[in-house]
Protein backbone atom coordinates (compact mmCIF):
# COMPACT_ATOMS: atom_id res chain seq x y z
CA UNK A 1 0.00 0.00 0.00
CA UNK A 2 1.85 3.15 -1.40
CA UNK A 3 -0.80 5.62 0.59
CA UNK A 4 -1.93 4.41 4.07
CA UNK A 5 -4.76 6.98 3.29
CA UNK A 6 -6.01 6.01 0.52
CA UNK A 7 -7.97 3.40 2.31
CA UNK A 8 -10.05 6.14 3.71
CA UNK A 9 -10.24 8.18 0.70
CA UNK A 10 -11.96 5.13 -1.42
CA UNK A 11 -14.63 4.98 1.25
CA UNK A 12 -15.76 8.70 0.19
CA UNK A 13 -15.87 9.44 3.30
CA UNK A 14 -18.34 12.57 3.14
CA UNK A 15 -20.41 9.86 0.96
CA UNK A 16 -20.45 7.38 3.57
CA UNK A 17 -21.54 9.80 6.15
CA UNK A 18 -24.75 10.93 4.38
CA UNK A 19 -25.72 7.76 3.90
CA UNK A 20 -25.32 7.10 7.53
CA UNK A 21 -26.97 9.85 8.69
CA UNK A 22 -29.84 9.65 6.46
CA UNK A 23 -30.65 6.27 7.94
CA UNK A 24 -31.29 8.45 11.54
CA UNK A 25 -33.28 11.35 9.68
CA UNK A 26 -35.37 8.05 8.05
CA UNK A 27 -36.06 7.38 11.96
CA UNK A 28 -36.64 11.23 12.76
CA UNK A 29 -38.88 12.15 10.08
CA UNK A 30 -40.99 8.75 10.40
CA UNK A 31 -41.89 9.47 13.71
CA UNK A 32 -39.67 7.97 16.04
CA UNK A 33 -38.09 11.03 18.04
CA UNK A 34 -38.15 9.11 21.06
CA UNK A 35 -35.66 6.42 19.49
CA UNK A 36 -32.95 9.46 20.26
CA UNK A 37 -32.71 7.73 23.00
CA UNK A 38 -31.76 4.40 22.01
CA UNK A 39 -27.87 5.16 21.34
CA UNK A 40 -26.71 1.45 20.62
CA UNK A 41 -29.50 0.72 17.90
CA UNK A 42 -28.93 4.14 16.39
CA UNK A 43 -24.94 3.47 16.65
CA UNK A 44 -25.87 0.17 14.38
CA UNK A 45 -27.75 1.70 12.34
CA UNK A 46 -25.32 4.81 11.54
CA UNK A 47 -23.03 2.00 10.93
CA UNK A 48 -24.70 -0.05 8.62
CA UNK A 49 -25.21 2.76 6.45
CA UNK A 50 -21.65 4.01 6.65
CA UNK A 51 -20.01 0.70 6.47
CA UNK A 52 -21.89 -0.19 3.32
CA UNK A 53 -21.53 2.86 1.53
CA UNK A 54 -18.17 2.33 1.88
CA UNK A 55 -18.16 -0.87 0.67
CA UNK A 56 -20.21 0.15 -2.68
CA UNK A 57 -17.71 2.92 -3.47
CA UNK A 58 -14.75 0.96 -3.07
CA UNK A 59 -16.04 -2.20 -5.03
CA UNK A 60 -17.11 0.14 -7.97
CA UNK A 61 -13.70 2.14 -7.68
CA UNK A 62 -12.31 -1.73 -8.40
CA UNK A 63 -14.66 -1.96 -11.84
CA UNK A 64 -14.15 1.03 -12.56
CA UNK A 65 -10.49 1.37 -12.52
CA UNK A 66 -9.98 1.81 -16.10
CA UNK A 67 -12.90 3.94 -16.56
CA UNK A 68 -11.12 5.79 -13.96
CA UNK A 69 -7.90 6.11 -15.58
CA UNK A 70 -9.69 8.08 -18.44
CA UNK A 71 -11.87 10.17 -16.73
CA UNK A 72 -10.45 10.74 -12.89
CA UNK A 73 -6.61 9.47 -12.93
CA UNK A 74 -6.54 11.16 -10.11
CA UNK A 75 -8.50 8.71 -7.86
CA UNK A 76 -6.83 6.40 -5.51
CA UNK A 77 -6.64 3.52 -7.54
CA UNK A 78 -5.34 4.96 -10.92
CA UNK A 79 -3.29 7.38 -8.79
CA UNK A 80 -1.26 4.00 -7.74
CA UNK A 81 -1.89 5.22 -4.00
CA UNK A 82 -4.29 1.89 -3.34
CA UNK A 83 -3.68 -1.80 -5.38
CA UNK A 84 -6.88 -2.99 -7.17
CA UNK A 85 -6.94 -6.41 -4.95
CA UNK A 86 -6.52 -3.93 -1.76
CA UNK A 87 -9.45 -2.02 -2.63
CA UNK A 88 -11.09 -5.74 -3.05
CA UNK A 89 -10.62 -6.74 0.35
CA UNK A 90 -11.13 -3.54 1.95
CA UNK A 91 -14.82 -3.43 0.23
CA UNK A 92 -15.24 -7.07 1.76
CA UNK A 93 -14.11 -6.26 5.21
CA UNK A 94 -17.07 -3.59 5.05
CA UNK A 95 -19.40 -4.82 3.79
CA UNK A 96 -19.22 -8.17 6.47
CA UNK A 97 -19.22 -5.40 9.53
CA UNK A 98 -21.88 -3.48 7.66
CA UNK A 99 -24.32 -6.52 7.20
CA UNK A 100 -23.14 -7.05 11.00
CA UNK A 101 -24.38 -4.15 12.46
CA UNK A 102 -27.66 -4.52 10.16
CA UNK A 103 -27.98 -7.85 11.52
CA UNK A 104 -27.41 -6.77 15.15
CA UNK A 105 -30.51 -4.29 14.57
CA UNK A 106 -33.08 -6.62 13.28
CA UNK A 107 -33.27 -9.75 10.69
CA UNK A 108 -35.50 -7.57 8.65
CA UNK A 109 -32.77 -4.80 8.39
CA UNK A 110 -30.34 -7.19 7.32
CA UNK A 111 -32.48 -8.69 4.72
CA UNK A 112 -32.57 -4.51 3.42
CA UNK A 113 -29.34 -3.93 3.75
CA UNK A 114 -27.93 -7.05 2.00
CA UNK A 115 -30.71 -6.34 -1.09
CA UNK A 116 -29.11 -2.66 -0.84
CA UNK A 117 -25.49 -4.10 -0.88
CA UNK A 118 -26.22 -6.44 -3.63
CA UNK A 119 -27.86 -3.65 -5.68
CA UNK A 120 -24.17 -1.90 -5.44
CA UNK A 121 -22.44 -4.82 -6.48
CA UNK A 122 -24.97 -5.51 -9.52
CA UNK A 123 -24.16 -1.94 -10.52
CA UNK A 124 -20.76 -2.05 -10.35
CA UNK A 125 -20.62 -4.92 -12.27
CA UNK A 126 -23.34 -4.97 -14.79
CA UNK A 127 -25.23 -2.81 -14.12
CA UNK A 128 -23.37 0.56 -14.86
CA UNK A 129 -23.30 -0.17 -18.46
CA UNK A 130 -27.33 -0.09 -18.88
CA UNK A 131 -27.00 3.67 -18.44
CA UNK A 132 -30.35 5.18 -16.95
CA UNK A 133 -31.32 1.91 -15.35
CA UNK A 134 -27.54 1.99 -13.60
CA UNK A 135 -28.42 5.32 -12.56
CA UNK A 136 -31.66 4.42 -10.62
CA UNK A 137 -30.41 1.49 -9.23
CA UNK A 138 -27.60 4.51 -7.76
CA UNK A 139 -30.59 6.67 -6.53
CA UNK A 140 -32.45 3.42 -5.15
CA UNK A 141 -29.67 3.08 -2.76
CA UNK A 142 -29.03 6.66 -1.93
CA UNK A 143 -32.62 6.96 -1.15
CA UNK A 144 -33.54 3.93 0.82
CA UNK A 145 -31.80 4.51 4.04
CA UNK A 146 -35.17 7.08 4.51
CA UNK A 147 -36.77 3.80 4.60
CA UNK A 148 -34.36 1.63 6.80
CA UNK A 149 -34.66 4.39 9.23
CA UNK A 150 -38.15 4.51 8.95
CA UNK A 151 -38.71 0.79 9.52
CA UNK A 152 -37.31 1.74 13.06
CA UNK A 153 -39.45 3.30 13.93
CA UNK A 154 -42.55 0.67 13.50
CA UNK A 155 -45.41 3.23 13.48
CA UNK A 156 -47.76 4.49 10.28
CA UNK A 157 -45.83 7.46 10.83
CA UNK A 158 -42.97 6.24 8.74
CA UNK A 159 -45.00 6.24 5.55
CA UNK A 160 -43.89 10.49 5.82
CA UNK A 161 -40.54 9.90 5.23
CA UNK A 162 -41.66 8.32 1.52
CA UNK A 163 -42.06 11.57 0.28
CA UNK A 164 -38.53 12.66 1.54
CA UNK A 165 -37.50 9.30 -0.26
CA UNK A 166 -39.09 10.14 -3.47
CA UNK A 167 -37.40 13.54 -3.40
CA UNK A 168 -33.67 12.20 -2.88
CA UNK A 169 -34.61 9.71 -5.52
CA UNK A 170 -35.50 12.34 -8.00
CA UNK A 171 -32.47 14.61 -7.57
CA UNK A 172 -29.57 11.81 -7.11
CA UNK A 173 -30.99 10.73 -10.36
CA UNK A 174 -30.55 13.56 -11.36
CA UNK A 175 -27.15 14.52 -10.73
CA UNK A 176 -26.21 10.97 -12.22
CA UNK A 177 -27.14 12.10 -15.30
CA UNK A 178 -25.24 15.15 -15.06
CA UNK A 179 -21.90 13.16 -13.73
CA UNK A 180 -22.42 10.91 -17.26
CA UNK A 181 -21.66 13.99 -19.15
CA UNK A 182 -18.37 14.33 -16.85
CA UNK A 183 -17.56 10.58 -17.66
CA UNK A 184 -18.44 10.66 -20.98
CA UNK A 185 -15.31 9.83 -22.55
CA UNK A 186 -14.31 6.83 -19.95
CA UNK A 187 -18.18 5.61 -20.68
CA UNK A 188 -17.96 5.89 -24.40
CA UNK A 189 -14.80 3.74 -24.08
CA UNK A 190 -16.09 1.34 -22.55
CA UNK A 191 -19.39 0.54 -24.06
CA UNK A 192 -21.79 2.38 -21.00
CA UNK A 193 -24.38 3.66 -22.32
CA UNK A 194 -25.52 6.43 -20.41
CA UNK A 195 -28.47 9.08 -21.72
CA UNK A 196 -25.32 11.16 -22.81
CA UNK A 197 -23.36 8.47 -25.18
CA UNK A 198 -26.47 7.38 -26.68
CA UNK A 199 -28.40 10.65 -26.85
CA UNK A 200 -25.76 13.77 -26.86
CA UNK A 201 -25.24 16.13 -24.17
CA UNK A 202 -28.22 18.32 -24.81
CA UNK A 203 -30.71 15.50 -23.95
CA UNK A 204 -28.92 14.65 -20.69
CA UNK A 205 -29.34 17.95 -19.62
CA UNK A 206 -32.29 18.23 -20.20
CA UNK A 207 -33.50 14.85 -18.66
CA UNK A 208 -31.38 16.39 -15.53
CA UNK A 209 -32.66 19.59 -15.17
CA UNK A 210 -36.93 17.90 -15.45
CA UNK A 211 -35.61 15.99 -12.55
CA UNK A 212 -33.83 18.65 -10.57
CA UNK A 213 -37.20 20.40 -11.55
CA UNK A 214 -39.48 17.66 -10.60
CA UNK A 215 -38.10 17.61 -7.01
CA UNK A 216 -38.22 21.39 -6.58
CA UNK A 217 -41.72 20.94 -6.99
CA UNK A 218 -42.24 17.97 -4.75
CA UNK A 219 -40.24 20.01 -1.88
CA UNK A 220 -42.84 22.09 -0.88
CA UNK A 221 -45.51 19.12 -0.14
CA UNK A 222 -44.17 17.84 3.18
CA UNK A 223 -45.06 21.96 3.97
CA UNK A 224 -48.83 21.31 2.47
CA UNK A 225 -49.46 17.85 4.41
CA UNK A 226 -47.86 19.56 7.80
CA UNK A 227 -45.15 17.45 8.11
CA UNK A 228 -42.50 19.35 9.20
CA UNK A 229 -42.30 22.51 10.67
CA UNK A 230 -41.19 26.00 9.83
CA UNK A 231 -37.51 25.34 9.94
CA UNK A 232 -37.61 23.16 6.74
CA UNK A 233 -38.45 26.14 5.07
CA UNK A 234 -35.48 28.04 5.23
CA UNK A 235 -32.76 24.76 4.11
CA UNK A 236 -35.47 23.54 1.30
CA UNK A 237 -35.32 27.42 -0.50
CA UNK A 238 -31.64 27.15 -0.48
CA UNK A 239 -31.71 23.59 -1.49
CA UNK A 240 -34.69 24.52 -4.44
CA UNK A 241 -32.71 27.98 -5.16
CA UNK A 242 -29.72 26.20 -5.95
CA UNK A 243 -31.30 23.50 -7.83
CA UNK A 244 -33.07 26.61 -10.15
CA UNK A 245 -29.60 27.60 -10.59
CA UNK A 246 -27.99 24.46 -11.62
CA UNK A 247 -30.88 23.60 -14.06
CA UNK A 248 -30.93 27.02 -15.43
CA UNK A 249 -26.76 26.98 -15.69
CA UNK A 250 -27.08 23.38 -17.24
CA UNK A 251 -29.08 24.29 -19.91
CA UNK A 252 -27.10 27.44 -21.18
CA UNK A 253 -24.03 25.22 -21.10
CA UNK A 254 -23.82 21.37 -20.97
CA UNK A 255 -20.08 21.52 -21.59
CA UNK A 256 -18.01 18.61 -19.39
CA UNK A 257 -16.21 21.12 -17.14
CA UNK A 258 -19.83 23.16 -15.92
CA UNK A 259 -21.25 19.46 -15.69
CA UNK A 260 -18.74 19.13 -13.41
CA UNK A 261 -19.25 21.95 -11.34
CA UNK A 262 -23.07 21.44 -11.15
CA UNK A 263 -23.02 17.89 -9.97
CA UNK A 264 -20.65 19.17 -7.03
CA UNK A 265 -22.86 22.07 -6.58
CA UNK A 266 -25.91 19.37 -6.54
CA UNK A 267 -24.32 17.28 -3.44
CA UNK A 268 -23.93 20.05 -1.53
CA UNK A 269 -27.77 21.26 -1.78
CA UNK A 270 -28.54 17.23 -1.08
CA UNK A 271 -26.77 17.55 2.17
CA UNK A 272 -28.54 21.15 3.24
CA UNK A 273 -31.80 19.73 2.24
CA UNK A 274 -31.22 16.27 4.73
CA UNK A 275 -30.88 19.08 6.90
CA UNK A 276 -33.83 20.44 6.44
CA UNK A 277 -35.70 17.18 6.71
CA UNK A 278 -33.83 16.99 9.74
CA UNK A 279 -34.55 20.06 11.69
CA UNK A 280 -37.92 20.47 10.10
CA UNK A 281 -38.76 16.98 11.92
CA UNK A 282 -37.21 17.70 15.04
CA UNK A 283 -37.52 21.60 16.18
CA UNK A 284 -41.47 23.42 16.56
Amino acid sequence: MKDPLGLIRIIRPVNSIMVGFAILVGIIIGGGREMLESYLILTYAFLTGFLLSGSSMAINDYYDRDIDAINEPKRVIPSGSLEPNEALIWSIILAILGLLAAYLTSWIHLGLAFLAWGASIFYATKGKKTGLLGNVIVSACVSLPFVYGGLLVGDTAFFSSLIFTFIAFLTNTGREITKGIVDIEGDKAEGINTIVVMHGSEKAAISSIILYLTAVGFSALPIIWEIVTFWYIPFILITDIGLVYASYSLFRNHSRDNSRKIKNIVRILMIIGLFGFLVGSIFG
